[in-house]
């Protein structure tokens, strides 16, 4: 698994992304969720991702995922604010732009190529790619609509997804910018390469991950799945099933049962709070595709979490 980490400055907008508490936090939360995965805690700040309510990040159910199944994770740094303390891929400090101001993604050409030399270089392998970046949302919903669909809804880690917010800062972006490449985030344009460069990889996200596949399907390839969870596929405020059958890829639901968890917390993700991110989803895909049943996950993810509490 990769796990591509970002930054936009459409996070910066009050009330747009639930990806931290606070919005001088959310630059943490891209490296800080990567940390959790290795340490058990973040190293660039004394504090565990989570959002304004306090629901806990979903790079619990990465980590749980990967310590039952075991499978290796790397981190690629492609414009986050903050580099994780950890070995990771280098490709790019430079975030994106405020979307209805300036360019998304002012890397864009860049970042695709890179990510197709490392999609070519990864391609013998099985490769789930996953995401953190706060704000992505709104990025993934400027680029879909500038492809030309229309009917794009996207998904929010808030319980009430702030769809005119979106809307606006959309509707902005799409009149400055000539085309989706500049509407878009450094995360979409890199993971596009992935896509391009591997031409056999699994996404591993909610809505972001349509807007790659969308981008990919622009320069002649798909992804072989989007993996996400189905806190994702029920989310009525997007329609995350009815964009990939347009878009014309296949996806796999990862079908947690978070109201089994002893923590209030976790159990809220099932009442709509953070839905996916950090590669979630897939990480339960390749799980379950080493034996692993969703019961071990879930009682991994609570002993996890009570060693947050602890």
């Amino acid at each position: 698994m990769l796990v591509v980490i970002s930054n936009t400055k459409v996070a910066e907008i009050p009330g747009i992304s639930a990806a931290g508490a606070t919005l001088d936090l959310i630059k943490y939360t891209p490296p800080a969720d990567i940390e959790y995965i290795f340490y058990g805690k973040p190293k660039c700040i004394d504090a565990i991702p989570v959002t304004p309510q306090g629901h806990p990040t979903p790079a619990i159910i990465t980590k749980a995922s990967k310590e039952l199944a075991k499978f290796p994770l790397i981190a690629v740094r492609v414009g986050s604010i903050l580099p994780p303390q950890l070995p990771h891929i280098h490709v790019s400090s430079v975030p994106g732009g405020d979307i209805r101001y300036e360019d998304g993604s002012p890397e864009h050409d860049k970042l695709v190529e890179f990510g197709a030399m490392l999609g070519e270089e990864l391609r013998e392998y099985r490769l789930v790619v996953g995401e953190s970046i706060p704000g992505g949302t709104t990025t993934a919903l400027a680029v879909l609509r500038a492809l030309g669909y229309e009917n794009a809804r996207v998904s929010s880690a808030f319980k009430d997804n702030p769809v005119e917010l979106k809307e606006k800062v959309v509707e902005m972006a799409l009149r400055r910018s000539k085309g989706p490449k500049e509407c878009g985030d450094p995360m979409l344009s890199f993971t596009t390469g992935l896509v391009v460069g591997h031409r056999n990889l699994i996404l591993a996200g909610g809505t972001q991950m349509l807007a790659v596949a969308a981008m990919a399907k622009e320069y002649g390839y798909k992804p072989k799945i989007i993996a996400t969870t189905k806190f994702v596929v029920n989310d009525k405020s997007a329609n995350f099933v009815e964009m990939t059958r347009e878009i014309g890829v296949e996806y796999y639901s990862a079908n947690l049962n978070l109201a089994k968890s002893k923590y209030k917390g976790l159990r809220e993700y099932e009442d709509g709070y953070v839905k996916e991110g950090v590669g979630a989803g897939g990480s339960v895909y390749i799980a379950e595709k080493m034996g692993i049943d969703n019961e071990k996950i879930l009682n991994k993810i609570d002993e996890l979490y009570e060693r947050l509490i602890k």
